[in-house]
C-alpha cells in the first residue's frame, strides 16, 4: 500500500487501493469488477527494506458483473452496422446482437437501420437510444491481441453476444401495448362477480 494512504484508517486505505487495482476492470472468466464488496481479513503490515510501501495479506470479496447464458437484460441501442446492433447497459458497452440472432423478419432498411417487418406489413425500426430487452447468448473473453492495427476497434476484454429471437425480446416499445392489454384483461376478469 502506498505511503500516502497510511494516514487513513487501515480498512479504508486498503479498500481505496483495492478499488484502484480492480474497479472497472475485467478479470478473465470472472467478469467486470463493479465494486469491492467487503474486506474479510487483514494480516501482516510489514515494510520491506528500501520500500516506503507497507505490505498486507488481505482477504476480500468483489462484486462482479458476469451475466449467465439465458439471462435477460435491458439495454440501450448505441449503434448498428451491417453485422447487427451494439448495445450498452450504461456501465458496460461491449454487447452485440448479430443479425442472425434477431427476430424473424428483421432486415436492414434502405437507410442502413435495422427494422422488423411484421406479418401486417408494418416496419418497426430499431433506432439509436431505444431500450431493448435481450437474452444473453454467450460471454467471451478474447485473448489480448499482439498486433492491433490503427483502424481496428478498441480491444474489449469481455464481449457479450445477445439475442432478440423470442417472445418478449426486442424493443420495450414493441411489447408495452401487449403488456397494457394483458393488464386490462386481468382487471376486467377480476371485476366480474359470479352469482
Amino acid at each position: 500500500m502506498p505511503p500516502h494512504l497510511l494516514s487513513r484508517p487501515l480498512p479504508d486505505a486498503i479498500k481505496t487501493e483495492l478499488e484502484r487495482l480492480f474497479l472497472d476492470k475485467v478479470i478473465a472468466n470472472l467478469g467486470l469488477c463493479v465494486s469491492v464488496y467487503d474486506i474479510r481479513s487483514i494480516e501482516g503490515g510489514s515494510i520491506h527494506p528500501g520500500e516506503g510501501c507497507s505490505t498486507y495479506k488481505v482477504s476480500f470479496r468483489l462484486l462482479m458483473f458476469k451475466p449467465f447464458n439465458g439471462e435477460v437484460l435491458v439495454g440501450r441501442i448505441i449503434g448498428y452496422d451491417d453485422k447487427g446492433l451494439q448495445v450498452s447497459l450504461d456501465f458496460f458497452s461491449d454487447i452485440s446482437i448479430p443479425g442472425h440472432l434477431m427476430q424473424f423478419g428483421t432486415v436492414r432498411g434502405p437507410d442502413g437501420r435495422w427494422m422488423l417487418k411484421t406479418e401486417d406489413g408494418d416496419e418497426l425500426y430499431l433506432d439509436l437510444d431505444d431500450e431493448i430487452r435481450f437474452l444473453v447468448s454467450s460471454t467471451k473473453y478474447p485473448p489480448i491481441p499482439i498486433d492491433q492495427k490503427e483502424d481496428d476497434p478498441p480491444f474489449a476484454p469481455m464481449q457479450i453476444v445477445g439475442s432478440i429471437k423470442g417472445d418478449g425480446l426486442g424493443l420495450l416499445a414493441w411489447w408495452a401495448a401487449d403488456e397494457e392489454e394483458g393488464r386490462r384483461r386481468q382487471s376486467k376478469s377480476n371485476s366480474i362477480v359470479l352469482l
